[in-house]
């Protein structure tokens, strides 16, 4: 019991640090394996320093060098303008896991502020008290991930025990609300340059419930609803 509280305590630290600009402890993923080194994220954007043979490595990114940051509890992941040449060019992404816990809900908060529709929050972050919420399976391939989606005033959570599955969309980082039906529902985002959320319900998704978040979606892209009541 006495090293789990050692453990909370140094986690605890080190979430503070991060907020301070101060460097935490994480594992850059390498093709193979991977390397330990230290982060640091600030208000003009986030470093990575990684000491030894792969000191080439490290790199400093303001958050407009950024084209998409995706961070879930345990894995941090940025996506560069930088080309990747023995991938004919293709974009370069960075891997950073073994975050200490905690650390991912603290910086959420910065990541929101400071990114716009390039940050992907894969986890379930506090949202307030949620207007209304539906038992949910999200459909992904031969397999899926259950969970519960929350809406709110100012965004969306789809919260579940899969790892990585979770997120947290606020409403101007939703394209789209569809539903064919009662039972499902479809949230069309900007991740990965536009990727589709399928639900399958598992209760019927009120009339109510659908036109308030299809009008919030649409309301923040400038649209103006008109009401026939």
């Amino acid at each position: 019991m006495a090293f789990r509280s050692e453990a909370a305590i140094i986690a605890g630290l080190m979430v503070c640090a991060a907020q301070a600009g101060t460097p935490v402890p994480l594992r850059h993923r390498h093709l193979r394996g991977g390397a330990a080194g230290v982060l640091t994220v600030t208000e003009d954007g986030i470093r990575f320093d990684e000491p030894g043979k792969h000191r080439d490595h490290s790199r400093r990114w303001s958050f407009a060098e950024i084209q998409q940051l995706t961070i879930a509890e345990e894995t941090l992941r940025i996506l560069t303008y930088e080309d990747e040449a023995v991938k004919f060019g293709r974009d370069r992404r960075f891997v950073f896991d073994e975050l200490p816990e905690g650390l991912a809900t603290e910086l959420y908060p910065l990541f929101s502020k400071r990114l716009d529709q390039r940050f992907v929050a894969a986890l379930a972050a506090d949202a307030g008290k949620p207007s209304w919420t539906i038992a949910a399976k999200l459909l992904r391939g031969a397999r899926g991930s259950q969970g519960e989606i929350a809406v709110s005033a100012g965004c969306v959570v789809y919260r579940t025990a899969s790892p990585e599955e979770s997120r947290t969309w606020r409403i101007g980082d939703i394209d789209a609300v569809s539903s064919s039906g009662p039972f499902d529902l479809t949230i069309t985002t900007f991740e990965d340059a536009g990727r589709d959320f399928h639900f399958q319900l598992k209760r019927a998704l009120a009339e109510r419930e659908y036109e308030s978040l299809w009008r919030a979606v649409n309301r923040s892209k400038g649209l103006e609803i008109v009401s026939h009541e």
